[in-house]
């Protein structure tokens, strides 16, 4: 084994390289735009230059001028689309504000008109061409801004149905020995995935197909479907890869309807490939946050009251929040709680989902917080972490499913060398580099969603794997064809696994850390099925209730496989005794506790999404814990992160392989939260400045040359058929603030406003 395939450990699947690898690396993966289209026509979108305001008119000779122009649309002649939802209170969108619709802006960079012409070249051309005549109003760009109004999240938002409290915080925290009370800030962040927000759809009499980079294919096909009124049969999604997400391509954005409305209109396929900066306003982002953090504690370091009050921006019509109070009130054992979650309102674009979401900001607050009280107690902040951890959160009182989070503390010390490190601040050094070391707990819910699969397998093991699952980078070509080998007990490279088209059997949204367990229990299970079909065949008289044990198990060791099985199944035989060279199922599985609408659900692209706080009697989350070394020049202030250590535990890890490299990048990402990623904004017109590769900073090689990924085993019975937790979203929480401590640890001063920047820095 190397680096890269880690040796596998107990409950661990094989490290085989990528099923897509190959697709990937020749060029042969075809992503949506590069779909070719008989006689397309090419779309550039035309977005606003205010963010609140009206379009008086538009001058649009000398766009028509341009050689090749087929047609500009605009609210004046577009075509009309029905009201939308937004995603977070049940619907498809990502937003409610239609392009096109009227001559009102609701945001910055909001589309105002598509120009659509016979080449990429003239349709961008005669689009900066296109005159617009604003009557501009004054905006709210965020927090504090003149304008911008705040209520509570509870009552507003369809998914944010609590205030997590327990006992009587006030109480409690005013009779505390120790007290800590501080606020933290977190930026907007914007996704940027390498591939762009592209958009192809054709028209075949009423059918239409569309190529779009999607998370969830079965959502938008019902989605779009919606927009233009029409019977979502009639409508197909096709996207095999996906390159890149985090979040951005979950749910239905603007673009996507007005396109195919448009190429209905022209009675031609119509191609939009946005540019860069677009896609900081036609789609989703991380917002902005804030927070304040009150932790009271006895001398021994037990926390006695917890406090955390967040506060998110959305846009002026939709009550978006990501609401992490929900995991920050349940991480440690604590009698009194309490919590608010607000929305502020601003003339901006909708947020949305980004890699996990509410865990991201909201840890941050609470991870440096409890690095703060450690300090109050001159304590180390892993102790203090060890003796407030629980086997119940304490809300509710449930149990966990499963909790390894001192295991990953412990784990992940010792390859990091903590106990190296020299308490006192500023009292590491290496020549003219200050050394700060620094760590912060993870976690992220275990979440499930029902999908349904079809299986085909033949006389000679060729198998043949059909679930409309997303392939964006997280290997999900890969585990859904080792989930059937490994149940039919067929040779890997015998499997063939088709996702990425809403023609096939409906899978969950590729977001929330639940593809995995949500494909891969619905493979099982169609597995499961197939198999028994052959025993049925093979041994008649024999009861299937017994033979179904024979299953091999996905989470089993090769011993425990042969002691449950007994004698293999012989294939040959048995399809000598089914009379055919082919057996194939269906089947559609769902978690326990899913609603009794599931099914339907499910069908008609609707989530309904299980675990995490949301189990019967348990709660389930997966869990890690994050080290980072920090160096600060002590004359320039330049701040570095050359090494970065995470102990992770989330269940089965279906590939090693592939999880490595997930969690590997979601601790780079993590530590990119911390040190650049920021999207500016302008106070006074509520515009982003930084719309670009150029100014939106991200890390490259030379930003940690060292990052170590540590898998515990771990098993877990009770969360889903797989076993598995989910890592996707894991690895990203916590590191923000461990790159905090870190840097208090480093120099004495304490960072509580993202990002943590050199002009930051006062020693």
């Amino acid at each position: 084994m190397t680096t890269a395939a880690p040796e596998p450990k107990g409950n661990m699947g094989q490290p085989v390289p990528r099923y897509d690898a190959v697709a990937k690396v020749t060029g042969r993966a075809t992503y949506a735009s590069d779909t070719p289209l008989a006689n397309p026509a090419y779309a550039f979108l035309v977005t606003s230059a205010i963010a609140k305001g009206r379009i008086d008119g538009f001058d649009l000779a000398d766009a028509r001028r341009v050689r090749g122009v087929i047609e500009i649309f605009t609210h004046e002649n577009a075509p009309k689309l029905k009201e939308s939802k937004l995603f977070s209170n049940g619907g498809y969108a990502s937003t409610t504000i239609q392009p096109l619709k009227s001559a009102d802006i609701a945001h910055d960079g909001q589309i105002i008109a598509v120009v659509v012409a016979d080449s990429y070249e003239a349709a961008r051309e005669a689009a900066y061409r296109v005159k617009v005549n604003y009557a501009a109003a004054m905006p709210a760009a965020t927090f504090d801004s003149p304008g911008a109004t705040a209520a509570a999240a509870k009552g507003q938002n369809g998914q944010f149905k609590e205030d997590p409290r327990v006992g009587d915080f006030a109480r409690a925290f005013d009779e505390a020995e120790v007290k800590l009370t501080a606020a933290y800030e977190t930026p907007t962040q914007h996704h940027n995935p390498m591939e762009l927000f592209a958009t192809s759809c054709a028209w075949t009499g009423d059918d239409l197909v569309i190529y779009e980079p999607s998370q969830y294919v079965h959502g938008l096909k019902n989605g779009v479907a919606g927009q233009l009124g029409i019977d979502a049969d009639k409508v197909r999604v096709v996207n095999p890869y996906v390159g890149g997400a985090f979040g951005s391509k979950g749910s239905m954005t603007p673009r996507t309807a007005i396109i195919a409305g448009i190429a209905r209109r022209l009675n031609r396929p119509v191609k939009l490939v946005p540019t860069r900066d677009q896609g900081f306003t036609i789609a989703t982002y991380r917002a902005e946050t804030r927070h304040e953090i009150q932790l009271g504690a006895s001398r021994d370091g037990r926390l006695l009251a917890l406090r955390h009050e967040g506060m998110e921006v959305s846009s002026r019509p939709d009550p978006y929040c990501v609401g992490g109070t929900k995991t920050t009130t349940r991480l440690y054992a604590c009698a009194n709680v309490d919590s608010l979650v607000s929305i502020v309102r601003a003339d901006r674009n909708t947020p949305g989902f980004m890699r996990s979401p509410p865990e991201v900001p909201y840890l941050f607050a609470l991870e440096s917080a409890m690095d703060e009280l450690a300090v109050k107690l001159a304590m180390d902040p892993i102790e203090l972490r060890r003796i407030n951890d629980t086997a119940n959160e304490p809300i509710d009182g449930k149990p966990y499913t499963s909790r390894s989070l001192m295991a990953c503390f412990d784990a992940g010390a010792r390859a990091f060398g903590w106990s190296q490190r020299s308490p006192a601040p500023g009292s590491m050094s290496d020549g003219d580099w200050l050394v700060g070391y620094g760590c912060a707990a993870t976690c992220y819910p275990t979440q499930m969603a029902p999908a349904a699969a079809r299986v085909r397998l033949q006389r000679d093991g060729r198998t043949r794997v059909e679930i409309a699952g997303h392939e964006i980078g997280n290997g999900a070509y890969t585990v859904i064809a080792q989930a059937a080998a490994e149940r039919l007990g067929v040779p890997l490279e015998k499997v063939t696994v088709h996702i990425g088209d809403s023609d096939l059997p409906p899978a969950p949204v590729a977001g929330g850390s639940n593809s995995t367990a949500s494909t891969c229990s619905a493979v099982m299970m169609v597995c499961d099925k197939v198999r028994q079909r052959l025993f049925r065949a093979l041994l008649p008289n024999e009861g299937l209730a017994d033979r179904a044990k024979e299953t091999v198990g996905i989470g089993q060791t090769p011993a425990t496989q042969a002691a449950r099985s007994g004698q293999p199944l012989d294939r040959d035989k048995a399809f000598e005794a089914l009379g055919a060279d082919v057996v194939e199922d269906y089947g559609e599985w769902k978690p326990d506790g899913a609603p009794l609408d599931s099914f339907h659900a499910m069908h008609q692209g609707q989530m309904r999404m299980v675990g995490g706080d949301k189990m019967k009697g348990a709660i389930a989350y997966a869990f890690g814990a994050e080290f980072v070394e920090v160096r600060v020049n002590r004359f320039t202030h330049e701040i570095r992160a050359p090494r970065l250590v995470g102990a992770f535990a989330a269940g089965r890890i279906m590939n090693p392989r592939t999880a490595r490299s997930q969690l590997m990048g979601g601790l780079i990402w993590g530590m990119s939260s911390a040190l650049l990623e920021s999207t500016e904004i302008d106070a006074r017109t509520a515009r982003y400045v930084n719309d670009n590769f150029a100014d939106y900073l991200v890390p490259v090689n030379a930003d940690v040359t060292d990052v170590k990924v540590i898998m515990l085993p771990e098993q877990d019975h009770r969360i889903n058929p797989a076993g598995v937790k989910g890592l996707g979203e894991l690895a990203n929480v916590g590191t923000n603030a461990a790159v905090c401590n870190a840097l208090y640890h480093a120099t004495g001063q304490r960072i509580r406003k993202l990002p943590a920047r050199l002009e930051n820095i006062e020693i």
